[in-house]
């Protein structure tokens, strides 16, 4: 065991990780990796938690970690206000969630994004600091593994207090212990992480000013809402949009190949799929799949599994899974102009 010093803490004497992620990325199992490493590897004092709605697949999701010298107490439980590195899991949370919230000009944001620094910048409004982007999705699909791995990597070279030998070990202690035949790909996810990082640094130039930290609140709680928590609001969805959700693939429709037999329309949990009305070509009317409104789409991918069209080949199939970052999505998107006029967007 070794015992290094903290490069920086706030007022408590504490060096502070704030993990923005959705359900089902791993950032939760990730905090206990890095809790355990800097612990029991490097004599370290640390504490790590999350918080989150509905425990569910893409719901959003905060990891915290707390880090100070092994003979210092913890005793705050709340969450990271503002954090030393910030470690956004996908990009599309920051649609939905505050994550710049409470983070000062001198932080480390570790992005998961295919973007240059620059471009998360603008992106996120930024006042200055660090900004690291890996294509973990990216890797992680090549490696076969979720991507927690990929970001405990990237985020521990932004640490250089932080031996990564101790995040190895915690990860095969982890994983391998219960996934024995998963070890190898995180180890290697998780070099890719470290070596594969894209930083660049950015002084306070009155760009974007750092955005104050504040405690979100549901407007629907337990004092106001209906009698069993009805929803009692029709088209009660404020953002309308599931990007965040997905977890970097999407269904690409190839509309060449497509027999319009609806399979995909049926097994889809949210409507997504956008069928018209058109001429048969015999007198007559039949529906036709005009493709994907994105908007909705969560990523499950059932549609993928159930069209029939081009089984067991897949260059002949009528809906793919594919790299969601290869594709520009709101140019595919085809939007549903009846649905949208009646959830008040008649855009």
């Amino acid at each position: 065991m070794t015992t290094v010093s903290l490069p920086k803490t706030n007022k408590y004497g504490f060096y502070e990780i704030r993990m923005e992620s959705i359900g089902g990325m791993g950032a939760n199992l990730a905090g206990k990796i890095l809790s355990e490493a800097v612990i029991l590897g490097m004599g370290f004092n640390g504490a790590s938690f999350a918080s989150y709605g509905s425990e569910k697949k893409g719901t959003p999701v905060k990891a915290n970690v707390r880090i100070c010298p092994g003979d210092q107490e913890i005793r705050i439980n709340e969450p990271v206000r503002e954090p030393h590195l910030l470690v956004i899991f996908h990009e599309g949370v920051a649609k939905n969630v505050p994550v710049m919230a409470g983070v000062q000009d001198d932080a480390v944001i570790v992005i998961n994004s295919t973007k240059d620094p620059d471009e998360v910048r603008d992106m996120l409004k930024v006042a200055g600091g660090t900004i690291c982007c890996i294509d973990a999705i990216g890797i992680s699909m090549e490696e076969k593994v979720k991507l927690n791995t990929v970001m405990l990597g990237a985020a521990c070279k932004t640490m250089d207090f932080l031996d990564p030998k101790y995040i190895k070990n915690a990860i095969e202690h982890t994983i391998g212990k219960k996934y024995p035949k998963l070890l190898a790909p995180n180890l290697k996810a998780f070099d890719r992480g470290y070596n594969e990082l894209n930083c660049k640094e950015f002084k306070p130039d009155g760009t974007y000013s750092v955005q104050p930290f504040a405690i979100t609140k549901n407007v629907w709680g337990y004092e106001n809402q209906a009698t069993g928590g009805t929803i009692i609001e029709f088209g009660n969805s404020v953002q309308k949009d599931m990007s965040a959700s997905r977890e970097g693939i999407i269904p690409l429709f190839h509309p060449d190949r497509c027999t319009h037999c609806g399979q995909c329309e049926t097994v889809c949990p949210d409507f997504c799929w956008v069928f018209e009305d058109g001429d048969d070509g015999k007198g007559g009317t039949k529906s036709f799949n005009k493709g994907v409104e994105y908007r909705y789409c969560k990523g499950c991918l059932r549609c993928v599994e159930a069209c029939p069209v081009g089984k067991g080949d897949d260059t002949a199939k009528a809906i793919t899974a594919e790299v969601e970052s290869e594709h520009d999505v709101a140019a595919l998107s085809v939007h549903h102009k009846e649905w949208n006029i009646q959830l008040g967007d008649a855009s």
